[in-house]
């Protein structure tokens, strides 16, 4: 019967072993979290800047012939020349059903557009550039 104390007793102590190491390893995280929350802290008092519109797109354009037919012959920035065309596009339906990035040239449009039948959103807005100087 001595021998099954001896085992009884062994166990008990690596149980408490393992319950030793366990806290080390908690308090280490635990040391690790305050740092990356100081550097939060830092970081948050930014001030808040009203954004500045970029003086080289409200600089008014003159546009070309073909496109003077679209957004009118008056030398406008070129966020009001898109702006311009977009309510052109839309009010005669040339956005294309099916793919709304499409857009499907009318006579007027076709001039701007080089041609084109039909540009996407991307093409038109390089298209659209070239007839402005």
């Amino acid at each position: 019967m001595a021998k099954k104390t001896t085992k009884k007793a062994a166990a008990p102590k690596k149980a408490t072993a393992k319950k030793a190491a366990a806290p080390k390893k908690a308090t280490a995280k635990k040391a690790a979290a305050p740092k990356k929350a100081t550097v939060k802290k830092a970081a948050a008092p930014k001030k808040a800047t009203a954004r500045k519109p970029n003086a080289a797109f409200m600089k008014p354009l003159m546009p070309s012939k073909e496109l003077a037919e679209i957004v009118g012959g008056a030398p406008i920035p070129r966020t009001e020349v898109m702006k311009k065309v977009w309510a052109y596009i839309k009010k005669h339906n040339l956005q294309d059903a099916k793919n709304r990035r499409s857009i499907n040239a009318d006579d007027k449009l076709k001039a701007v557009f080089g041609g084109k039948k039909s540009v996407t959103m991307f093409e038109m807005t390089k298209l659209v550039s070239n007839h402005l100087k």
